[in-house]
């Protein structure tokens, strides 16, 4: 009898299972390789509220057994893309490599830019461009305003769509079926007491998003931290990314936000729009 593993009419056999299935319990393609998927699940576990991950966490996170959790920490060690202390795995300098052939090639990015920088130098404030993955706003440009303390995430940064400004806004471009689709991937936590943690609730503070053209996320991540975010949509009008500004509430209120502020974010993403 031929093994698993044993070539068959000159090709490998199918592999087990557990090595077919990636980590969300997904059969892959002949050609695909478990191995990397459950690799970069676990690059993708690590955020900005996730900075360090111990085997457990990394197997929790990603939906993996501990076993194969170790397999892909350890790996990751020996290619120089994680450090191990003997119980935490923390991300080294050669993790940039893998966001940096989106961040290098988009022309997004590259248009936006000088439009985020002009717009921070006017507002004073931290300006972003986040686009939606997979229930998340993820941050791919941005122009920091130079304060002791920074605001909101870093490039490449992640946050949750559902209590987000950016998020609600990239939602708010898509049909209501497909809104749920993506509240329902991520868990909805109540991060405030502000937060809106539940999808009626979220619902509505998309479409509202919708009807007004920009969404305000005021103290639902994190307190004294708000944010506003207007949608720059491409050529077929539809939305692209999420333009923002995030602000200490202490500092900015929601109202100089809609009235001063607003006016600068929608003309930046009149200008991204006009070279989509």
């Amino acid at each position: 009898m031929t093994s698993a593993k044993e070539p068959v009419n000159g090709r490998e056999s199918e592999s087990s299972a557990e090595d077919d299935a990636g980590p969300d319990g997904k059969v892959r393609a002949k050609e695909g390789m478990a191995g990397l998927a459950k690799g970069l699940a676990i690059i993708e576990a690590f955020g900005a509220s996730t900075t360090r991950m111990t085997v457990s966490d990394a197997a929790h996170l990603a939906d993996l057994s501990r076993p194969a959790a170790r397999r892909c920490l350890l790996t990751l060690v020996d290619l120089g893309y994680l450090a191990h202390d003997g119980k935490f795995f923390t991300p080294l300098p050669r993790m940039l490599r893998l966001g940096s052939a989106y961040l290098s090639t988009s022309s997004l990015t590259q248009i936006a830019q000088p439009l985020l920088a002009n717009a921070r130098d006017e507002l004073q404030e931290s300006v972003s461009l986040a686009v939606l993955d997979e229930g998340y706003s993820v941050f791919i440009a941005r122009a920091e305003a130079i304060r002791i303390v920074s605001t909101g995430v870093k490039l490449g940064g992640r946050l949750p769509a559902y209590c987000s400004a950016t998020g609600r806004v990239l939602l708010s471009g898509l049909p209501e079926d497909e809104i749920r689709r993506h509240l329902d991937s991520v868990p909805m936590k109540h991060l405030t007491t502000r937060t809106l943690g539940n999808t009626d609730a979220v619902m509505q503070a998309v479409k509202r998003a919708s009807e007004d053209g920009y969404a305000i996320s005021n103290e639902e991540l994190e307190i004294g931290m708000s944010a506003m975010a207007v949608p720059v949509r491409n050529r077929a009008g539809e939305i692209e990314a999420a333009l923002s500004v995030s602000v200490f509430s202490g500092r900015v209120t929601v109202t100089t936000l809609e009235q001063t502020f607003l006016p600068v974010l929608l003309a930046v993403a009149a200008r991204l729009q006009r070279s989509l």
